[in-house]
């Protein structure tokens, strides 16, 4: 049996992805709610741009799939194709509608295949500074601070249509007396955004990381591709490649299956180097993302037979192999899972 490693945080962290994306809508208030009821230490607003340059809360800016846009007519003529990072996609995206629009939309369950559907229509899109808001008055609530890891999406993209995203953030999270002091994490798969921000931070701010999220190991950076520059992914999870992340970020955002990869009949693998070559160079490991349901366990996790099972105790074995492999954080569509994992329930 392998001895456990030590994570090189205090105390690991349970990172309510999208909020409690396994039972409400993604990035809604509800979804807020419930995993700081259920005892999230950070909340995840994902970053993008109306057209009028407000920080809007969505996984990505086609909102095709997670609001109701397609039932407002009104909207009908603004479904279009467009190049994202070098892949197309067709839907309707943030950066043509103004915030006035985007708010007359309602958000739904991304995966209504395995996720209930009961609070579709129910939530309004939010702003980042909606988020914050709330998220202060949580606290005010609870007694404890919840920090704040917001992810800027497609960095390079925005800023290609004048709609910059980092200055924005930096406004933003200033202009907020609770994230002046709470725990923030900003998090990005581009590079130069994160070092941009490391620029203007400096150490000075004590709050504020910076998380370097990392895709699968042959796949680049969106800014760096579209520099022209060969660094993958790959490369920068070696030691050398890990080394100089840590120039700039405090930790790194992985797959899981990079850390534990699963086998050839789906279960896990024995723990790559990359924690341990990641805490050499000073970086914590915050992978993503842990999910409840069946087909997204390890195989020897699965109670019963039908992957759409919601599997509560598989998913807390699973997390555990992880913290013994010595992860920092971690996200989790299900954070009161995450909470039990971590405190031992």
């Amino acid at each position: 049996m392998l001895r456990p490693q030590k994570p090189l945080a205090a105390k690991v962290k349970v990172i309510g992805h999208r909020g409690a994306s396994a039972l409400r809508p993604e990035h809604t208030l509800a979804a807020y709610a419930k995993a700081i009821a259920d005892g999230a230490d950070f909340v995840e607003p994902d970053l993008v741009m109306s057209r009028d340059g407000v920080l809007v809360i969505r996984h990505e800016n086609d909102i095709s799939g997670t609001t109701d846009v397609a039932e407002h007519r009104p909207f009908a003529n603004r479904k279009t194709t467009k190049l994202i990072d070098g892949e197309p996609v067709t839907g309707w995206f943030t950066e043509d509608f103004t915030l006035a629009e985007l708010k007359t939309l309602r958000a739904r369950e991304r995966l209504p295949e395995l996720r209930s559907t009961t609070y579709d229509g129910a939530f309004q899109l939010l702003t980042l500074d909606d988020m914050i808001d709330f998220v202060a008055a949580e606290s005010a609530t609870t007694g404890r601070l919840i920090g704040i890891i917001p992810e800027i999406k497609h960095g390079t993209y925005f800023r290609r249509l004048g709609l910059p995203m980092e200055d924005a953030l930096l406004a933003t999270l200033a202009a907020h007396r609770y994230t002046c002091r709470a725990p923030v994490e900003i998090q990005s798969f581009e590079i130069g955004n994160l070092q941009y921000l490391r620029s203007k931070l400096g150490r000075a701010h004590a709050n504020v990381r910076l998380l370097q999220l990392i895709d699968a190991a042959q796949l680049q950076p969106a800014d760096q591709a579209a520099a022209g520059h060969a660094l993958t992914y790959g490369d920068m999870t070696t030691p050398a490649g890990l080394c100089d992340v840590a120039r700039y970020a405090d930790a790194i955002g992985p797959m899981i299956r990079s850390i534990l990869p699963l086998d050839a009949d789906g279960q896990l693998g024995a723990p790559t180097a990359l924690v341990r070559d990641a805490h050499a160079a000073g970086l914590e490991v915050h992978p993503y993302t842990f999910r409840p349901e069946n087909r997204f366990l390890a195989k020897k996790f699965w109670h019963g037979e039908q992957p759409n099972t919601f599997n509560q105790q598989g998913s807390i074995a699973e997390i555990r192999a992880y913290l013994n492999a010595g992860i920092d954080a971690f996200f989790t569509d299900d954070p009161a899972t995450g909470r039990k994992a971590v405190d031992g329930h």
